[in-house]
């Protein structure tokens, strides 16, 4: 059982961004709640205690110094105004805002003064605006967004687009830059000291980040084109290079991007590498 004070972590209780949080927190190497009922779960053995929380009202809690911690969308962080910043970025739960607008209407920004805009997050748009002089007549929506020009409600909208092809299929097209990047991150209060526990928990987190984003590649080469393959596949740092029994032969073990590792295996294979294996990388800190 650890010794150290609780840290009070804030996760999703529903939504998209909801069971990706707790698989994350799983895959470093914490407790999770079996029962979607469960409200909070002490994770003794970790000194963490977990609080399932609407994803909108993560941030407030954090904010306001009520939990430390908290995991919810980079969206709903910026919306709520709250007293909160952001600590890492976490790598899923992506998304993207746009401005959508009749088909043929040619928007532009600027076009939005005064006009009716639609949206689902008025603090992130409006301050978004604000900062370019623009200032709309915001109108707030709990979801179904892209019906609100159809219905007669707005001549315009700001919302989460994937594909646009639910925004085509309402006749809207896309306009201006996109408002916002958005994914899951890590959220602590503003202005504070980091909570005991944090550096642990970013220590796991990016762990987990590494472990799904690169591979180990082993693979044999020759002498003559170690520095080759090198170069091929420089590891985080640089790679492992010992001595097989068989002269004028290497062995090399590097961390490689896995997005990456085909065609890697190509290009190595192209230089005479041989006996070249990928395996996952299951946990790591570096």
């Amino acid at each position: 059982m650890s010794s150290n004070p609780l840290i009070r972590i804030a996760v999703p209780n529903k939504g998209s961004l909801s069971e990706a949080a707790a698989q994350m927190l799983r895959e470093a190497g914490y407790a999770q709640r079996t029962d979607p009922k469960e409200l909070v779960l002490l994770d003794e053995a970790n000194g963490v205690e977990f609080f399932y929380l609407r994803p909108r009202d993560i941030a407030v809690y954090v904010g306001e110094g009520t939990l430390d911690v908290g995991i919810t969308g980079r969206d709903m962080l910026i919306d709520s105004a709250a007293h909160a910043d952001e600590v890492m970025p976490l790598g899923f739960g992506r998304s993207r805002f746009r401005f959508a607008a009749p088909a043929g209407s040619q928007h532009t920004i600027d076009d939005l003064h005064e006009q009716r805009l639609a949206t689902s997050y008025p603090g992130l748009v409006g301050g978004y605006l604000a900062e370019r002089g623009v200032h709309p007549r915001l109108i707030t929506l709990d979801g179904a967004v892209e019906t609100a020009i159809r219905l007669g409600v707005a001549d315009a909208i700001a919302d989460v687009v994937e594909t646009g092809t639910t925004l085509r299929q309402a006749g809207l097209e896309l306009f201006g830059e996109p408002i916002l990047h958005s994914e899951a991150v890590l959220i602590k209060r503003r202005d504070t000291e980091a909570p005991t526990g944090l550096e642990q928990l970013q220590r796991r987190l990016n762990g987990v980040l590494v472990a799904r984003n690169y591979v180990m590649m082993d693979y044999d080469v020759s002498d003559e084109h170690v520095d080759l393959a090198c170069s091929i596949t420089p590891g985080l740092e640089s790679p492992t290079v010992a001595r097989l029994a068989k002269e004028g032969w290497l062995a090399v073990r590097a961390m490689v991007p896995r997005t990456e590792a085909q065609q890697i295996m190509d290009d190595l294979w192209a230089i005479g590498a041989r006996a070249i294996l990928v395996t996952d990388i299951a946990a790591c800190r570096l």
